[in-house]
């Protein structure tokens, strides 16, 4: 049910009673009217008006603008009609004609369109009741001032009921999509995910093409994963016929010169093509937002990280990315189960010109104010930590191709 429907009910409830009210207070001094026919023939359509209209403020739909634009005309031509039918009553300071009727109208604006609405509506009734009254007398202004915060008041009121519900609504519909992903998850999981795992490992065990086959079922397998867990879905990958290994088509790391280099791009979209069968993605679960040049060069230097795992630390290798989001930088850690680096290798391969580590991984961070700090132990692996503080700009072309 809607939250505003209360207040629909509620608004014609109380037009009933006040329209009620009103011809009570005339019928228990009609005689001191001067011109009791105005007054008797205002209520009659007062009367009739009210009744035939409460299917009109049952709800938002009905009550369109053309409704309220006569109705406030109805309740607008009652207060300039009072002095013509009490002058004497006007003068002690009487109620008009629709007495707090009047009110109704204007909530009836209040609930359609929010407090702006009923500022406009209330506004205009204000002007009559001082037009009627002749001066501003302290009742009158009181009334008024009434009547304008109330309506107000109310209308800011449905305006935060109004974007409550559609709230509500887009969470119910958010846990409608967990479960259902949920269930799916699950089939999934007891089909077509161990379906594949054993493709893997029996291709492993028989070799030749089968071993191709068994390596694509794993990355297929990786993949599916991700999406069923909710992450983000690696790109497809081509696979070369010749030779042992894969080409990667690593699309997010060659992104168009024409892209605002300082456009936020969120950073999970370029890493995810690197995920697969052997290389794994941890990320947050919310965007991770960098300008788009430093972003790519930060992707470029993970491509960088991972080509070093799959030459040095062979093909069987495996690979893990961690992305953390701190509040003043964005950390990438790029991890291996290979056989580590001896010490003195990174020296030793600088001098001979292989500038790998050096310029396509730390002069990518130095070039974004970042840091990279590599750690490695014979025999337990090799860790990078690519740090880039998050108002890092790149304005320099697309990064190294390799």
């Amino acid at each position: 049910m809607s939250v505003e429907q209360p207040l629909w009910r509620a608004l014609a409830g109380y037009r009933v009673l006040t329209m009620l009210y009103a011809i009570g207070l005339f019928a228990s001094a009609h005689d001191r009217y001067d011109q009791p026919w105005v007054a008797l023939a205002y209520f009659a359509v007062l009367f009739g008006w009210t009744l035939a209209t409460l299917p009109r403020v049952n709800n938002a739909a009905s009550c369109t603008k053309r409704f309220l634009a006569v109705d406030l005309t109805v309740a607008l031509t009652g207060i300039l009609l009072t002095p013509l039918a009490d002058s004497h009553h006007v003068a002690e300071g009487g109620p008009t004609l629709p007495s707090i009727w009047t009110a109704g109208s204007v909530l009836a604006f209040a609930i359609k369109g929010g407090w702006r609405w009923a500022a406009f509506a209330s506004t205009i009734v204000a002007c009559a009741n001082l037009v009627e009254r002749g001066v501003p007398a302290r009742d009158t202004v009181h009334n008024v001032i009434l009547v304008w915060v109330a309506s107000i008041g109310i209308g800011y009121v449905v305006e935060v009921a109004r974007a409550s519900e559609r709230t509500l609504a887009r969470a119910l519909e958010i846990e409608a999509a967990t479960r259902e992903r949920e269930r799916l998850a699950r089939d999934i999981h007891d089909g077509v995910l161990q379906v594949l795992a054993m493709v893997q490992r029996r291709g492993a065990v028989i070799g030749g093409e089968a071993a191709e086959l068994g390596r694509m079922a794993g990355e297929q397998e990786a993949a599916l994963r991700t999406l069923v867990s909710g992450g983000l879905v690696p790109v497809p990958r081509v696979s070369e016929d010749a030779g042992e290994g894969a080409v990667v088509l690593r699309a997010a790391a060659e992104q168009d010169d024409t892209v605002d280099p300082t456009a936020p791009v969120d950073l999970r979209t370029l890493l995810a093509p690197y995920a697969g069968a052997r290389v794994s993605l941890a990320e947050p679960g919310a965007p991770v937002p960098l300008p788009s040049g430093a972003a790519r060069e930060l992707a470029a230097a993970v491509g960088a990280a991972l080509d070093n795992v799959r030459e040095h630390a062979g093909p069987d290798a495996r690979a893990w990315i961690l992305v953390e989001d701190e509040p003043d930088a964005v950390v990438v850690t790029v991890r291996d189960d290979g056989p580590g680096i001896p010490e003195g290798r990174l020296a030793q391969a600088e001098g001979e010109g292989r500038l790998g580590v050096v310029q396509s991984i730390r002069g990518r961070l130095r070039d974004l104010g970042g840091s990279a700090e590599l750690s490695s132990v014979p025999g337990q692996g090799t860790e990078v930590e690519l740090n880039v503080p998050k108002n890092a700009r790149k304005t320099r072309g697309k990064a190294e191709r390799r």
